[in-house]
């Protein structure tokens, strides 16, 4: 159980209803009072009935991103510690959810414990052993795409020609996911 004066309120938004099913189980055995939305609509929905004092939310929603949730919550509540979930974790998302106001940022599959410790720690101060492999050649090339279509504000053509290949050739970079290593 969580100490603190009061039970904490979290929300949970994550369009993958089993592992939002599963969380809300393991979250609300930790002590939390535990409210979820399978979408970002659903979750602003939500927003109008509960101030929650933690938010866990997936990046990459149906619909629109988790990043658009950050400034309703913050908005809410302040206080609100804010961590992003997601399966396609790129530097350039952590960065923007980050400077939205979010506290911490996990790649999936996350559990209970891990988002629990995200949570109560801001982010850069988790110590992390270094990892034991670099970054392979398409993890990189991935997080260089991702960087330069973030610096084209997500203009699929403008990037390909910043980056020297065809509109195409990057689409079908892009449908791809790269390993996490």
């Amino acid at each position: 159980m969580i100490e603190s004066e009061k039970q904490q309120i979290c929300l949970i938004v994550d369009d993958d209803e089993v592992y939002l099913q599963v969380l809300c189980k393991a979250l609300t055995r930790r002590g939390l009072i535990v409210h979820s939305a399978p979408s970002a609509e659903l979750a602003l929905e939500e927003l109008e009935r509960t101030v929650p004092d933690l938010a866990v939310i997936d990046l990459k929603l149906e619909g629109q991103s988790g990043l658009h949730l950050i400034k309703p919550l913050i908005t809410k509540n302040p206080q609100c510690k804010i961590l992003m979930l997601t399966g396609y974790a790129s530097i350039t998302t952590a960065v923007d959810a980050i400077k939205l106001g979010a506290i911490n940022y996990l790649s999936k599959p996350a559990d209970a414990d891990q988002i629990i410790t995200a949570l109560h720690t801001e982010a850069g101060l988790v110590e992390h052993e270094p990892a034991a492999s670099p970054m392979s050649i398409n993890r990189l090339e991935w997080e260089h795409i991702q960087r330069t279509l973030k610096e084209h504000d997500n203009n699929i053509s403008a990037a390909a020609r910043s980056l020297g290949m065809h509109r195409r050739t990057l689409q079908r970079k892009l449908q791809k996911r790269p390993k996490k290593q």
